[in-house]
């Protein structure tokens, strides 16, 4: 039976047929399990313990809260989209913070984000192998390759964009924070308080490094909503994920603390950060010439070996071509 169902195959879709047909069924086991894992009904003992969590809130209540915001599809998908470990999910909502997605939804919709782009690239793959093995005949690595390659790659995708956001991000706040520094101790010595100031710094520089001014507006508004300084400084720390951040809300805190002038220690924290810049400036142009001694050498060099040696190389060619042994 099992050399009639290959035979068969082999005539119909070529030597292997059989092997794409396993893996097709694979795929469609495999979908029909991610379908049913996301169409699964959730226990009613958990929308109990949710309510009771929420205070007792009663369904209505909750459907009248979920059409003022909007309903969510993916929210029933929640449990297969979004890490169920606490420290995993606070990990991956910071590193969405820090790349400027602060929706509540981030990390559910970058988890599908990746399943998607994976699954989607990964069925292009079958047909294009489907669609050559009608003209030639594929090899089961160059399947393989064919499938998993543009599935892994848009499975990496997402990851790879938010990576690149972030270190984008941490660059811009570097970059823009002395400014910063020098406007708000302006501000402060003209008689503005701390929060006057930040809310006027946030203002001015928004054209120049938006990311920056995000922060200080976030920082301007939890301060209103009655949250405490040193923790709003503290979250701006560690949203901003930059060591020069985090050192100057820690002289922030320190001032507030023993009571010092808060425009001594920004005259003094924004020197230094003023000496900082014109360091990583140095540092940079001091590399360059390491960076372009390779490129010179290999546009360099091998036109110069050309111009130098070509005419020998010829000459003793024809030479040899000519002369009879």
């Amino acid at each position: 039976m099992q050399e009639f169902f290959n035979q068969i195959l082999g005539e119909e879709i070529g030597p292997f047929g059989p092997v794409i047909v396993m893996g097709a069924l694979g795929l469609v086991l495999i979908l029909s399990a991610l379908v049913i894992l996301l169409n699964k009904r959730r226990d009613p003992f958990d929308k109990l313990r949710e309510n009771t969590a929420r205070g007792g809130a009663t369904p209505k209540g909750d459907k009248l809260r979920t059409n003022k915001s909007g309903p969510d599809k993916l929210e029933k998908y929640s449990a297969f989209l979004e890490p169920q470990d606490e420290e995993e999910y606070s990990a991956a909502q910071l590193k969405l913070i820090q790349a400027g997605y602060r929706g509540k939804n981030a990390v559910r919709m970058y988890h599908f984000a990746q399943f998607a782009l994976g699954l989607g690239l990964m069925a292009v793959g079958l047909v294009l192998v489907l669609i050559k093995q009608a003209s030639q005949e594929v090899t089961t690595m160059m399947m393989m390759m064919h499938i998993l390659l543009p599935g892994t790659i848009g499975y990496m995708a997402p990851k790879y964009w938010v990576t690149r956001r972030v270190e984008a991000r941490k660059e811009e706040i570097t970059n823009g924070f002395p400014d910063s520094l020098d406007m708000m101790l302006v501000c402060v010595e003209a008689g503005q308080s701390l929060d006057q100031s930040i809310i006027r710094v946030a203002k001015e520089i928004r054209a120049g490094f938006p990311a920056l001014a995000d922060e200080f507006e976030i920082v301007s508004y939890e301060i209103k909503a009655g949250k405490d300084k040193i923790n709003v400084l503290r979250d701006m720390a560690e949203r901003a994920g930059v060591p020069d951040v985090a050192s100057f809300v820690t002289v922030l805190i320190q001032s507030q603390t023993f009571g010092t002038s808060i425009a001594e220690a920004l005259r003094v924290y924004a020197g230094e950060m003023r000496d900082k810049r014109v360091m990583r400036a140095e540092e940079k142009a001091n590399t360059l010439p390491t960076k372009m001694t390779l490129a010179t050498m290999m546009l360099t060099v091998p036109p110069l070996l050309i111009i130098l040696i070509g005419p020998s190389v010829y000459d003793i060619y024809t030479l040899l071509s000519t002369t009879e042994f």
